[in-house]
């Protein structure tokens, strides 16, 4: 009982820490829903997809490989099928806020920066995103 209680506190204690990037991942995903976006619970995340504007995301040039994107406890998707592939990838970005909270931000851009700085693809070669695909096997 204990065991339960503790974790229970530290999922509350996870949140909390990431509640300030989560509501804006809640507001994105009011706009997604209103423009025809579907939501789901999935694995203690809500993951949005469908809407039309999630949809043109991957015909951009500059944001070619754009398939999801994770705002602390929301992960926004081109469609369910995109989600369901970067799942366990975009769940590390998840756990990554959880870990360093509203500091994530700062620090993602900060590890961009350096890799851009050193002549590195300042998406691929950011930590934060090889830790991912690490975890996902991409």
């Amino acid at each position: 009982m204990k065991r339960r209680r503790l974790h229970r506190s530290r999922r509350v204690a996870a949140y909390l820490w990431v509640a300030p990037v989560t509501l804006v991942g809640l507001v994105l995903a009011l706009v997604a829903l209103a423009g025809g976006g579907q939501a789901r619970w999935v694995e203690g995340q809500l993951e949005v997809a469908g809407a039309r504007r999630l949809r043109s995301f991957g015909r951009w040039p500059q944001v070619r490989h754009f398939g999801a994107i994770t705002l602390g406890h929301v992960i926004l998707g081109r469609d369910h099928a995109t989600l369901a592939r970067w799942r366990r990838h975009e769940q590390v970005h998840v756990r990554q806020y959880e870990r360093w909270g509203v500091l994530f931000w700062p620090l993602y851009l900060a590890a961009s920066g350096w890799c851009w700085l050193r002549g590195r693809d300042a998406y691929l070669d950011n930590p934060f995103e090889i830790e991912a695909r690490q975890t996902d096997g991409a």
